[in-house]
C-alpha cells in the first residue's frame, strides 16, 4: 500500500501542529505506524490521499450513523448555507432542533445548544453545581467526559490510550472536587457519599462507555445509581455524546429505561458538524442565564450549519425509526463473525457490543470495567489494526476505542470485513 503522500503531509503537519495532529489519537502512535490524510468519504468507504481506500469503522468517532454525506444532510447543509453561515442570533432552526430533542428523550425538557462535547459535559457539572450549591462529583474510572480539567483524572480514550490519564496543568484543587468510582461497582459510589456527605453536587457516567472500549452498565448498576441520587439530592448526568442516537432514538437511557436529571450530547446531533448539547429538568436548566445565576455562553452555539446537519439527522432518525432494527442486524452479523473467527483460531478475546458500538479486546477476560480493559494487549492489537489496514480495513488506532456500524454498511462491507478479521488474526497469533 502506497502511504507516500500522508508520510509528506505527516512530516510538514509535524512543523505546524503539535504531534502532527489536532487530536491525539489521530497520531497512531499507540498502533506504531502513522497517519493517513483522507481527502473524501462516501457511505461507508473513505479514501486518503495516496488514493488508497478502506471500508472504516470509526465513522468520525461516532457522528456518521448514516455513512459519510448522506445526501439528505448534505442537501440540508447546502440549503442552509445560501443563507449565511452565523448571525449570532436566535434563529427558528434552533427551537426546531431544541423541540426535535424534547421529543426524542423523554428526560429532556429544556436543552441548550454548544459547541462541543467537552462543552457540553463541563457546563453540565456547573449546571449541576449551582443548582445543588455543592462542589464535588463523581466520576468514574475509565470514562472519558472531554477535556476539562477536572475530568481528566483517571481518564479514558487518548488520555488511556497515551498513558497519561492524569494530565500535567491539572491543578490540586480540581482535582481535589473529582471523586473516583469504579465503573460497574455500586459499592464503590456509596462509600464516596458516605464519606462525603451532603457535598456532592452530581454523579457523572456514560451508561455505554466509549472510551475504555465499549463497555456497558450493568442495568442494576445504573438503577442503584438512580435510586442514590434521588434520595442523596445529587444530580445524576448521563454524558450521551457518544450513545446518545447511537444506540436507540432515546439514547442508552431508553435502552435501560433509566431517567438521568441531565443529559449531554454531541457528535450525532450535529451530523457530522461541531456540536454539543445539555439537557435535562427544566427546573435545574432554569437556573441557567439568563433565566438564573450559572453562567454558560457560546459566540456560535446554535449556529445555522450546525444545526440544519443536525436537524436533518434527527428528523431522519424521528421518520425512520425502523434504522436501530437494521443497524442491529448489521452490527449482529458482524460481531458473530468475528467471534466465529476468534474461536476458529482457539482464543476467546472479549467482544462487548451494544447496538452499533462494539469493540474487541486483547484480552481473555471478560470486560466490565477499566481494571479488566487495561489487561487486553495493546501491542497485539497495534499488529492487528496494521494487518486490517492493509486489508482496507480502517479501525480505531487505539484498543480503547468503539468500532461503529453505520446504515451505509453494505452486506458486502461486513463480509469483507469478517475475511480480513480472520486473516489478521491469523496472521499475529
Amino acid at each position: 500500500m502506497n502511504v507516500e503522500k500522508s508520510k509528506q503531509l505527516f512530516e510538514e503537519a509535524k512543523k505546524y501542529i503539535p504531534g502532527g495532529v489536532n487530536s491525539p489519537v489521530r497520531a497512531f502512535k499507540s498502533v506504531g505506524s502513522e497517519p493517513l490524510f483522507i481527502t473524501k468519504g462516501d457511505g461507508s468507504h473513505f479514501r486518503d490521499v495516496d488514493g488508497n481506500e478502506f471500508i472504516e469503522y470509526i465513522g468520525s468517532w461516532g457522528p456518521h450513523l448514516f455513512g459519510h454525506n448522506p445526501p439528505f444532510i448534505r442537501q440540508a447543509l447546502l440549503n442552509a448555507i445560501e443563507n449565511g453561515t452565523s448571525f449570532g442570533t436566535p434563529t427558528e432552526l434552533e427551537v426546531r432542533m431544541a423541540e426535535l430533542i424534547t421529543q426524542l428523550v423523554p428526560s429532556v425538557e429544556k436543552v441548550r445548544m454548544v459547541n462541543s462535547g467537552t462543552e457540553a459535559t463541563m457546563s453540565a457539572i456547573r449546571l449541576a453545581r449551582g443548582y445543588t450549591k455543592r462542589e464535588k462529583f463523581i466520576k468514574f474510572e475509565g470514562c472519558y467526559h472531554g477535556h476539562a480539567d477536572y475530568f481528566l483524572i483517571k481518564a479514558g480514550s487518548g488520555a488511556l490510550t497515551l498513558g497519561v490519564p492524569t494530565s500535567p496543568g491539572v491543578t490540586k484543587g480540581n482535582a481535589a472536587d473529582t471523586l473516583l468510582a469504579d465503573y460497574n461497582d455500586i459499592e464503590s459510589v456509596k462509600k464516596l457519599i458516605s464519606s462525603n456527605k451532603n457535598e456532592i453536587a452530581a454523579v457523572i457516567i456514560e451508561p455505554v462507555a466509549g472510551n475504555m472500549g465499549v463497555v456497558p452498565s450493568k442495568k442494576e448498576f445504573l438503577t442503584g445509581l438512580r435510586e442514590i441520587c434521588t434520595s442523596e439530592k445529587i444530580v445524576l448526568i448521563f454524558d450521551e455524546v457518544m450513545s446518545g442516537f447511537r444506540v436507540s432514538a432515546s439514547g442508552a437511557q431508553g435502552l435501560y429505561g433509566i431517567q438521568p436529571d441531565l443529559t449531554t450530547f454531541g457528535k450525532i446531533i450535529g451530523g457530522g458538524l461541531p456540536v454539543g448539547a445539555f439537557g435535562g429538568k427544566a427546573e435545574i436548566m432554569d437556573m441557567l442565564a439568563p433565566n438564573g445565576p450559572v453562567y454558560q455562553a457560546g459566540t456560535l452555539s446554535g449556529n445555522p450549519l450546525a444545526m440544519a446537519a443536525g436537524y436533518a439527522a434527527l428528523k431522519h432518525i424521528k421518520d425512520h425509526p425502523e434504522i436501530y432494527d437494521k443497524l442491529e442486524e448489521k452490527a449482529f452479523y458482524l460481531e458473530k463473525g468475528m467471534k466465529d473467527n476468534i474461536k476458529a483460531l482457539n482464543k476467546n478475546y472479549a467482544m462487548n457490543r451494544v447496538g452499533s458500538m462494539m469493540c474487541m479486546f486483547f484480552t481473555e477476560e471478560t470486560v466490565e470495567d477499566f481494571k479488566s480493559a487495561v489487561k487486553s494487549d495493546t501491542a497485539l492489537y497495534g499488529k492487528y489494526f496494521r494487518e486490517m489496514l492493509a486489508q482496507g480495513i480502517y479501525l480505531a488506532p487505539a484498543q480503547f476505542e468503539a468500532m461503529f456500524v453505520s446504515t451505509a454498511h453494505s452486506k458486502e462491507d461486513l463480509d469483507k470485513t469478517i475475511k480480513a478479521h480472520h486473516l489478521a488474526l491469523s496472521a499475529v497469533i
